[in-house]
C-alpha cells in the first residue's frame, strides 16, 4: 500500500512538473516573440517564404531587419507573419488536452518535444494558408464594404488561425479519441486557448494601453471564433435534441 501511495506521489509530481515546463516554455517563446526580429525568426520564415512560393508562384528576397520582401516589392513576409502566436497556442492545446487526458499521471517527457514539432509543422501549413490568402485577396483586390483593408486583413488572419487551430483539434480527437467527437462540446478547449493566448497574455502584458486599437482587435478575436464554431455546434445540438424526440415519441 505505501509503495502504491508513493508512486501515485511520484506521478503526480511529474505531471505538475509536466506542467509547469508547457507553460515555462510558451512564455518563453511568447517573450522572445516580443522582441525578435526577422533576422530572428528565420527559422519560422525561411520555409514559410519557401511555401508561399511554391504555392504562388511569387519570388521573395530575404532584406535583413525586413523580411522576405516580394519580387514586386509591395509585400513583406515579416514579423507579424511568423505567427508565433499560433504556435504558442497550437503548442499549447496539444500539450494541455494530453494532459488533461493523463490528469495527475506521468504522460511521458517526450510528449513536450512531440508536441512541439507537431504544433511548428501546423504553423507552418497555417502561415501558409495565410499569407497565400492575403496575397490572392492584393492580386483580386478585394474589398468589403465598412472595412478597411487592415480590418478585412486582421479577420482574414483570426479565421485562418483559428480555423486551422480548431482543425487541429478536431483531428487529433478523431485520432487518438475511440470516443465519438462531440461538436458541441469539443470546439470549448481551443476556443479558450485561443482566447488566452490572444487576448489573456496582451492584456496581462498591458497592452490595453495601445487604446482604441487594442479594443477593436479584442472585438474582432473574441466575436470571430464564436462565428466559426456555433453552427457545427448549434447543428449537433438540433441533432441531438432531434433524435431525443424520436426516441420519446416511440
Amino acid at each position: 500500500m505505501k509503495f502504491g501511495m508513493n508512486f501515485g506521489m511520484k506521478q503526480k509530481l511529474i505531471w505538475g512538473a509536466q506542467l509547469l515546463l508547457v507553460a515555462l516554455c510558451a512564455l518563453a517563446l511568447k517573450f522572445y516573440y516580443s522582441t525578435a526580429t526577422p533576422d530572428d525568426l528565420r527559422w519560422i520564415l525561411a520555409p514559410t517564404t519557401l511555401l508561399v512560393e511554391l504555392l504562388s508562384g511569387e519570388r521573395f528576397e530575404f532584406e535583413s531587419y525586413a523580411g522576405y520582401m516580394s519580387s514586386d516589392r509591395r509585400f513583406v513576409i515579416a514579423v507579424p507573419c511568423a505567427g508565433v502566436n499560433f504556435l504558442i497556442a497550437a503548442f499549447l492545446m496539444l500539450a494541455l488536452r494530453r494532459l488533461w487526458r493523463e490528469r495527475f499521471r506521468s504522460a511521458g517527457w517526450t510528449m513536450i518535444p512531440l508536441t512541439a514539432v507537431l504544433a511548428y509543422v501546423a504553423t507552418l501549413v497555417a502561415n501558409t494558408a495565410r499569407i497565400w490568402l492575403a496575397l490572392e485577396m492584393r492580386a483580386r483586390s478585394v474589398e468589403v464594404s465598412g472595412l478597411t483593408n487592415n480590418q478585412l486583413h486582421r479577420i482574414e488572419g483570426i479565421v485562418v488561425y483559428f480555423g486551422f487551430l480548431l482543425s487541429l483539434f478536431l483531428l487529433v480527437e478523431r485520432f487518438e479519441s475511440a470516443r465519438p467527437l462531440h461538436l458541441a462540446r469539443l470546439p470549448v478547449f481551443p476556443v479558450l486557448i485561443y482566447y488566452a493566448v490572444t487576448l489573456g497574455i496582451p492584456l496581462a502584458n498591458g497592452s490595453f494601453r495601445q487604446g482604441s486599437a487594442f479594443w477593436e482587435h479584442s472585438i474582432f478575436v473574441l466575436v470571430l471564433p464564436v462565428l466559426i464554431v456555433a453552427p457545427p455546434a448549434a447543428w449537433y445540438a438540433w441533432r441531438r435534441v432531434s433524435h431525443n424526440r424520436r426516441l420519446l415519441a416511440r
